[in-house]
C-alpha cells in the first residue's frame, strides 16, 4: 500500500466531499478528504492503480488537483 496527499482546488461543501471520495474508492483506493486544507489523503495498491489515474478521476468529477 502507498500513501500519498494531493492538494485539491474546488471543493467547498459535503457533497464534494463526497464525490472525491466515491471517484477514489470507484477505483479500488482509500481517500480521506480534508475540506478546510483542500487535501486529500490517499491510499492505494501501487499494483492496481496509478496516482495519475487517481488525479484523473478527481478530475473528472470537476476539481483541480494541484
Amino acid at each position: 500500500m502507498q500513501n500519498i496527499t494531493l492538494n485539491v482546488e474546488g471543493m467547498s461543501c459535503n457533497h464534494c466531499v463526497k464525490s472525491v471520495e466515491g471517484a477514489i474508492s470507484g477505483l479500488g483506493a482509500t481517500g480521506k478528504v480534508d475540506l478546510a486544507a483542500k487535501k486529500v489523503d490517499i491510499a492505494f495498491d501501487e499494483a492496481k492503480v496509478t496516482v495519475d489515474q487517481i488525479k484523473e478521476a478527481i478530475e473528472d468529477q470537476g476539481y483541480d488537483v494541484v
